[in-house]
Parts: C-alpha cells; structure tokens; sequence
C-alpha cells in the first residue's frame, strides 16, 4: 500500500525571544522574532512539518529550551490558520 504524504504547514509562537540560530535544530523552520504593542516579545517558528511525531519533536525541544508555546496552528495552502 502506497500513499503519498505531504508535510503539513504549522506556525508555533512562542514567548520570549528565539535566536535563528536554532532553525536547524527546530527542523529547520523559521524563526521570526515579534513585539506586540504592549512591548512584550514572542517568536513565531513557521514550516513545514514532516508528521505528527515531528510535530512533538519540535514542541519537546522548545519545552526542553524552556520556552511557554502560546499556540500551535496549522496553516492552509492560502497561509490561513486552520
């Protein structure tokens, strides 16, 4: 049985500020830096992600970098949040 299997799209914000050095290590998504108008900062890590148990992998290295994950969003071919 054969079927063919596209990564899905995700957009994780954490709180606190991400370096982009840690793109590699976080499957290589990318890592954008934010301040809301409040003045407090957040990072936004946005790529593709291979399956589910890629998914936790990612949300387990940000646990292990101690960072709060604000929300995790699946991201439609359009780029809305789904």
């Amino acid at each position: 049985m054969s079927e063919e299997f596209t990564p899905q799209m995700y957009r994780i914000r954490v709180g606190g500020n991400l370096d982009p050095i840690w793109s590699d290590w976080l499957e290589g998504m990318s890592i954008i830096p934010e301040q809301s108008e409040a003045g407090c900062l957040s990072t936004v890590l946005t790529g593709p992600v291979a399956d589910q148990a890629a998914l936790r992998g990612v949300l387990t290295r940000l646990w292990d970098l101690n960072l709060d994950i604000i929300s995790v969003n699946r991201i439609d071919r359009n780029g809305e949040e789904t």
